[in-house]
């Protein structure tokens, strides 16, 4: 179709230039003039009587339509011909910068997996990603696209994130790793179990959160169709007026300059720049935002991004790892070593699927004898009771386990106090880990003028303090349930003095409301919970939080480029319409100010499709 519109182009521009500059008999000349507006000017003229018959015409199409038709009544057929021929090749390079600014989303679109190969009554069939069933089990060879979320439970391979999360680096999987739909399965034969259905599947969220994103319009957006909307019939008036008054009040009555300058008026007036260059700026931002792993799921969101200045952080998965780890051993019965000390916390820890018991086997690292285990008791609130080879062994917290006076532990962390035989026998300590990116992401965030970076979190507050510390945050809050982070997120909103945007960053369900309430919810999405996937208005593909900072710079900059388009198109456009109104600009002029402005716009455009990183 684009292709059909060229060959018309050219062969109109190429009759439109027989005329200009080849010596013919007038009737030719004008026969030829009249064939090359037609050719490059019906579609507009149509789609204008279209809109009439429907009664919503106030647009470009109508203005140009009578624009052209009018020069042409009242003689001026180049100027008709050029005033349409250039508008189409502005709309031309306008449909080339919104198919440019497409192709930025198109890699993601491309991660829709086109099928999966199931393992039904042990033979491997090919169907529908959508007609597999949870539980079932898949196969993906190399060089395919993993089709559902899954678990694998045979082989290892090296997987391709990048159209999920923008990292170019392969991931390496193995047996028991969770794999996400979307990704691409780059060497190695893979069995794995279905977690998730296609509905609930990562590649199918980020599809959506993609393909909607433009129905949620920025402030800026509405402003620009409510704009158009009612500038349009005020231009058409003033054109009218402008051909009607001045010949009547000077006493003159040249109608035929007066109305040539009204149709120049109405050239100018098109609103394409407005109309075309913001969206398309925005649509540009959320492309290049979703190539650097960022979704933002609206125009809205994005122009909020733009004016934050309070960013409140989740502790948990969104600045820690939320795996937790022995950090330390201290042994103080002397009768023991730490291999002994530890075999008995890991057997007593064997029957619990809690991270604090599955962060100790995982220490210990070796295989538990069963044999030598005579009972386990879980005491709530408190810790383990177990009997280890006839010995009592008690692992809890200070409520269960007596510290003697003498000892005093400093350490920050999850304690674990270990009583053997009714003797203190030492302390583990267990805290969680601050991810390698978090303190990059604070001074990131510093360094482009956030103003202050808060953390909530339920986690203790001697914990709570020691991680602020580390990251330098400017204020830290502990000890607080989902209900609670909800009312201290009010309490900061309410206590604000400037008038920037407030995000919440989180992963888990306890962050939902928070994300929900928040001007901007942001979900860490490689990890998050689909609860706060779903609540967020921002979901971060990798487990980084300086994609924050991306994501930030990214609105800015789209922001930036909107309001320099909307500066550009207003002040060049009030110009040209004063000096066309004072006969000043002629329709060589006009066209410039309507078509050139558009494509300078546009142009201006691409810049939002380049993400700083």
């Amino acid at each position: 179709m684009k292709k059909k519109k060229e060959i018309i182009i050219a062969i109109s521009a190429i009759l439109f230039t027989l005329t200009l500059f080849i010596r013919m008999p007038q009737a030719l000349q004008l026969i030829l003039i009249l064939v090359a507006y037609v050719l490059v000017g019906k579609d507009t003229v149509l789609l204008a009587v279209k809109k009439i018959e429907r009664g919503d015409f106030l647009d470009e199409n109508f203005l140009m339509t009578v624009a052209t038709l009018g020069a042409i009544l009242i003689g001026e057929y180049p100027e008709a011909v050029a005033v349409m021929l250039l508008y189409e090749i502005g709309e031309l390079f306008q449909g080339y910068a919104i198919n440019k600014s497409r192709k930025s989303i198109a890699a993601m679109m491309d991660i829709k997996p086109e099928y999966a190969n199931v393992i039904r009554d042990n033979k491997t069939q090919r169907v529908d990603p959508d007609e597999v069933e949870l539980g079932e089990i898949i196969e993906i060879r190399p060089g395919e696209r993993v089709p559902l979320d899954a678990t694998i439970i045979k082989g290892e391979t090296s997987l391709d994130t990048s159209a999920l999360t923008g990292e170019s680096v392969p991931v390496e999987a193995r047996e028991g790793a969770n794999i996400l739909s979307g990704c691409i399965n780059i060497n190695g034969l893979i069995t794995a179990k279905v977690t998730k259905e296609y509905f609930d599947s990562t590649v199918n969220k980020v599809l959506d959160l993609v393909e909607n994103a433009a129905a949620k319009k920025s402030k800026s957006e509405r402003l620009i169709t409510r704009f158009a909307k009612v500038y349009t019939p005020i231009v058409i008036g003033l054109a009218i007026l402008l051909a009607l008054l001045p010949p009547i009040i000077s006493g003159e009555y040249n109608f035929r300059l007066w109305v040539f300058r009204a149709l120049s008026f109405l050239v100018v007036s098109c609103p394409c720049a407005f109309v075309i260059s913001v969206p398309l700026s925005f649509f540009s931002g959320i492309g290049a935002a979703s190539k650097a792993g960022v979704l933002i799921k609206g125009g809205n969101y994005l122009e909020a991004l733009a004016k934050v200045d309070t960013v409140v952080f989740d502790k948990t998965g969104t600045l820690t790892k939320g795996v937790f780890n022995v950090q330390k051993v201290v042994v103080h019965d002397k009768n023991i070593d730490e291999n002994e000390f530890m075999f008995y916390v890991a057997s007593a820890e064997s029957g619990s699927n809690h991270p604090i018991s599955k962060s100790i086997q995982k220490y210990y690292n070796k295989e538990i004898d069963n044999t030598s285990i005579n009972s386990i008791k879980e005491i709530s609130g408190k810790g383990i009771e177990a009997i280890i080879n006839n010995k009592k062994v008690l692992v809890g917290n200070e409520k269960l386990v007596n510290l003697p006076k003498d000892i005093s532990v400093t350490d920050v962390g999850t304690l674990l106090y270990v009583e053997i035989d009714n003797v203190f026998s030492g302390y583990i300590v267990i805290s969680d880990e601050i991810k390698e990116d978090a303190k990059k992401a604070i001074k990131e965030l510093k360094n482009i003028g956030i103003k202050k970076n808060i953390m909530l979190t339920g986690d203790l507050e001697k914990v709570a303090k020691k991680v602020g510390e580390d990251l330098e945050l400017d204020e830290t809050y502990s000890n607080l349930l989902p209900q609670d982070k909800v009312s201290k997120f009010e309490e900061i909103i309410k206590n604000k003095t400037s008038k920037g945007s407030v995000i919440f960053v989180g992963d888990g369900i306890n962050d939902a409301p928070v994300l929900a309430r928040a001007d901007v919810g942001i979900a860490m999405g490689a990890m998050g919970s689909d609860a706060a996937i779903e609540a967020a208005d921002v979901v971060i593909m990798t487990d980084e939080p300086s994609k924050i900072v991306t994501a930030i710079k990214s609105s800015k900059k789209t922001m930036k480029i909107a309001m320099q388009n909307m500066a550009l198109a207003f002040g060049i456009k009030v110009i040209a319409l004063i000096l066309s109104a004072l006969g000043i600009a002629d329709m060589w002029m006009a066209v410039f100010a309507d078509t050139g402005v558009t494509i300078l716009a546009v142009l201006n455009s691409f810049r939002a499709l380049k993400v700083e990183k």
